[in-house]
C-alpha cells in the first residue's frame, strides 16, 4: 500500500500535537479528519478557546470533529464516515475500543518516553525530575491497557542539564513528528516488526511511572539533597511550576512564589536547609544539602516573572523566611 493513499484520522490537542499533524500535511499525507477537544471557556471573559490542533486544522481545511463522549453514537456514525485506514493519536485521551480498533490498519500513539518506562501523562517532566540522563519517544499499537501496546519504532534522546521541561518538550515535538510520518511509511510497507513492552525492559519492577502531576506535587521541600531539588524545579518549568512560601517574620503574612530558573552550586556550608544566602541585589541562595540552589527566575503571586534582580530590587527577602523550616534530611 502506498503511504500516501492511506486514509488517517488524526487524534491529538495541544501544541505537542501539531507538529505531527503539520508534518503530515506538508508531506501530502491523506489526512481525511481531525478529532480535537472542545471549545472550552478560558480567561476572564470566559471566551470559548479552540485547542492548537483545531486551529491549524481549520487553516488547512480539514474535517473536524469534537466529541464530548467518544461512545456517542452520532460521533462514531461520522467518524465511520471517514473510512480511515489508519489513525494516529498524539497527545489527546483515552479511546474506547470500539474506536481504536475501527481502522483496519489500527490506531497508533505517539508517547514522549522510551515504553515502557514513563506510562502515564507527564513522561517529561518525571524523566528530568528523576534525574535520569536520557528518554525518547515510542510509537505503538493501542490496546486495552493505557500505554502497553506493541511497540512499532522508538528513538532515544538525551537530557542535558541545562535542560528543562520547556527545553526538552519543544526537541522531543520536533522529532515526534518526523517518527509519527516514518511509522506511517513503515505500516504501509507492512510486515510491522512489532515488540512486546515486556522484552525491551523484563525487570517489570524496574520500570518508572509518569502519573499526572497536580499543584500539591510541585510544593519544593527543602530538606532534601540539593541536586534532587535542582531536578524537581527544572522538571517542572515552565509548567506546571515547582513553588516555595515566604513567611513574614513580622506577621501571619504567607506568599507563595514559583520558581522557574535555578542554578544547582555544590559547595559545603553550614547553614540549615531552606536558610537565604544574598546580597540583597544580585543573588539568591538557597541552602540546601550540600550545596546552594541560586535563585535566577521567579514569580511571586499576583506579579510577573522576575529576573532574581529584579526581583530583589523590590522585595525585601530579609523580613521572611522560607516556609517551612525542614525538620531532617531526606
Amino acid at each position: 500500500m502506498i503511504a500516501k493513499d492511506i486514509r488517517i484520522v488524526f487524534m491529538g490537542t495541544p501544541d505537542f500535537a501539531v507538529a505531527p499533524l503539520k508534518e503530515l500535511i506538508d508531506k501530502n499525507y491523506n489526512v481525511v479528519g481531525v478529532i480535537t477537544a472542545a471549545d472550552k471557556p478560558a480567561g476572564r471573559g470566559k471566551k470559548l478557546r479552540e485547542s492548537a490542533v483545531k486551529i491549524y486544522a481549520k487553516e488547512q481545511g480539514i474535517t473536524i470533529l469534537q466529541p464530548e463522549k467518544l461512545k456517542d453514537p452520532e460521533f462514531n456514525q461520522k467518524l465511520n464516515d471517514l473510512n480511515p485506514d489508519l489513525q494516529i493519536v498524539v497527545a489527546f485521551r483515552m479511546l474506547p475500543e470500539m474506536v481504536w480498533q475501527l481502522p483496519n490498519l489500527g490506531t497508533f500513539n505517539l508517547h514522549a518516553s522510551l515504553l515502557p518506562q514513563y506510562r502515564g501523562a507527564a513522561p517529561i517532566n518525571w524523566a528530568i525530575i528523576n534525574g535520569d540522563k536520557k528518554t525518547g519517544l515510542s510509537t505503538f499499537l493501542i490496546d486495552k491497557e493505557i500505554d502497553t501496546g506493541k511497540i512499532l519504532l522508538q528513538e532515544e534522546i538525551n537530557i542535558e542539564i541545562s535542560d528543562n521541561a520547556g527545553s526538552l518538550h519543544d526537541r522531543m515535538m520536533q522529532k515526534g513528528a518526523k517518527l509519527v510520518a516514518k511509522t506511517v511509511n513503515l505500516i504501509s510497507k507492512g510486515g510491522v516488526n512489532l515488540k512486546q513492552q515486556n522484552e525491551l525492559t523484563p525487570n517489570i519492577s524496574a520500570l518508572k511511572a509518569a502519573p499526572k502531576i497536580f499543584k500539591n506535587d510541585c510544593k519544593i521541600n527543602w530538606g532534601q539533597a540539593g541536586e534532587k531539588i535542582y531536578n524537581f524545579i527544572r522538571g517542572l518549568s515552565p509548567y506546571p511550576a515547582a513553588w516555595t512560601v515566604f513567611q513574614s517574620m513580622n506577621s501571619d503574612k504567607i506568599l507563595s512564589a514559583k520558581i522557574f530558573e535555578t542554578e544547582w552550586i555544590k559547595e559545603e556550608h553550614e547553614l540549615l536547609p531552606s536558610d537565604v544566602d544574598s546580597d540583597m541585589k544580585t543573588y539568591f541562595h538557597i541552602a540546601v544539602s550540600g550545596g546552594f540552589i541560586a535563585i535566577k527566575s521567579i514569580q511571586l503571586e499576583g506579579k510577573k516573572r522576575m529576573n532574581i534582580t529584579d526581583f530583589l530590587r523590590g522585595f525585601n527577602i530579609e523580613d521572611y523566611l522560607i516556609d517551612p523550616k525542614p525538620s531532617c534530611l531526606i
